[in-house]
């Protein structure tokens, strides 16, 4: 096998590996995963209609990846909260959150894509009451429905979701599924590989012709 060879076949089980991990392959949720779920949660004493609503969305499934859109207004005074030191400000209290959610999303596959600060109050508003001024705005991939379901059953979510509210005066989330994505790894990793790889190539060729 020539040396060629070798590097294409490298390259292209390298984006095959990364495929596999970054994309759900199980295909939309089943109906016992849900009922499993569903059960699970009740008999842990959650909220009935928060289940019955992400029942509905977990439902209605694709099995394809979906962002999460977060507009952030942060508690400029939280009081103290359980778990915290006494004084933590909101981003702290938002930190705490974070040191468990990100973990959770980037082990699988899930991540943020945008995050920032508002740098104004917001130029559109209709319909909405109390939706003038915010902090923060953030994008979050999520790999699939199954990777956001994995992550919320984990009993540590629950535990840590309190500093998340206390942090908050309000916020709006919900997901979007994209039909025009084109920050996706995995297109952007497939340009890098294909690029290095048809320069390393070429070097080989040159070198092989001189020679």
């Amino acid at each position: 096998m020539s040396t060629r060879t070798k590097l294409w076949i490298t390259s292209a089980v390298l984006y095959g590996l990364f495929f596999g991990w970054y994309t759900d392959l199980g295909g939309p949720l089943s109906n016992r995963e849900i009922d499993e779920y569903v059960a699970e949660r009740l008999a842990a004493g959650a909220d009935p209609k928060t289940i019955a609503h992400l029942e509905e969305f977990f439902r209605d499934d694709s099995g394809r990846q979906f962002l999460m859109v977060n507009n952030i207004d942060y508690n400029e005074n939280p009081g103290h909260v359980k778990g915290a030191a006494p004084n933590e400000d909101a981003q702290q209290l938002m930190g705490r959150y974070m040191e468990h959610m990100l973990p959770a999303l980037l082990s699988r596959a899930s991540h943020p894509v945008i995050m920032g600060s508002a740098i104004y109050n917001t130029i559109d508003v209709m319909g909405i009451e109390n939706a003038e001024e915010w902090d923060n705005g953030a994008l979050f991939r999520y790999r699939s429905k199954r990777t956001m379901m994995d992550i919320i059953r984990n009993p540590k979510f629950s535990g840590e979701h309190h500093f998340k509210h206390a942090a908050l005066t309000k916020t709006i989330a919900y997901p979007i599924e994209t039909s025009l994505y084109l920050g996706d790894l995995r297109l952007i990793l497939g340009l890098v590989l294909l690029t290095l790889t048809l320069l390393i190539d070429n070097r080989l060729l040159s070198t092989k012709r001189v020679d």
